[in-house]
């Protein structure tokens, strides 16, 4: 996913982020889903009374990370085949999404999740209002 040089101190600087997210995702799983969808409200109301999109980010990334959770094991139709919904964010895929909230590029190959991904950046900056928009194309 990441090329470059400079992919391993990206790599470092993200690993406590890292550590961080899956901790508050794990606290998630003990919550209903009306309270992971008051998560949103809370965080709105934390950044209105100054905190910043970099603070709540690890909070912000369990919540997204942790919505994806709940659907383990659903079966939905997809163009005429049943698939199993098993996709749960990868600790690479965090990384990726602190990579784009950073405004860096994040290269990814087909299959790798780059909508996944995304999703975690999304959320974020939407929640300050942000006109946020997701496109992914496959060849």
């Amino acid at each position: 996913m990441f090329a470059g040089r400079h992919y391993k101190t990206l790599l470092k600087k993200c690993q406590p982020i890292v550590v961080k997210i899956n901790g508050f995702e794990q606290e998630d799983q003990n919550l209903t889903g009306e309270q992971l969808k008051a998560k949103t409200h809370e965080f709105k109301g934390r950044l209105a009374e100054g905190e910043t999109v970099d603070g709540i980010l690890p909070e912000a990334f369990a919540a997204v990370k942790n919505a994806p959770r709940r659907l383990c094991g659903i079966v939905c139709s997809v163009c005429g085949h049943n698939i199993t919904w098993d996709m749960v964010h990868y600790d690479v895929q965090l990384i990726g999404g602190i990579a784009l909230h950073q405004g860096k590029i994040a290269e990814m190959a087909t299959g790798e999740g780059k909508t996944v991904v995304a999703t975690l950046p999304l959320y974020l900056n939407a929640l300050v209002g942000k006109n946020c928009q997701l496109v992914t194309v496959n060849d």
